[in-house]
């Protein structure tokens, strides 16, 4: 596993850890929970960055055109 993606994961188990610890309690923490969500927040924003967008690629032919291309 690549080291960023084991920060990423860290991030988001970590965040969501702290952030449930922080809504479970009686008297809740409203810091500790804020620091869980910005943590969790963090690892998913690292994780996103590395998906590439479904429009970034140049359009790829359709089976319309190719078939279309064998006929002749």
């Amino acid at each position: 596993m690549n080291i960023s993606r084991l920060i990423n994961f860290i991030c988001i188990l970590a965040g969501g850890l702290v952030a449930l610890y922080a809504q479970a309690q009686e008297k809740q923490n409203l810091y500790l929970l804020m620091g869980g969500i910005v943590l969790l927040m963090f690892g998913i924003y690292r994780t996103s960055r590395n998906i590439p967008s479904k429009y970034d690629k140049q359009e790829e032919e359709t089976f319309i055109e190719t078939e279309e291309e064998h006929e002749n």
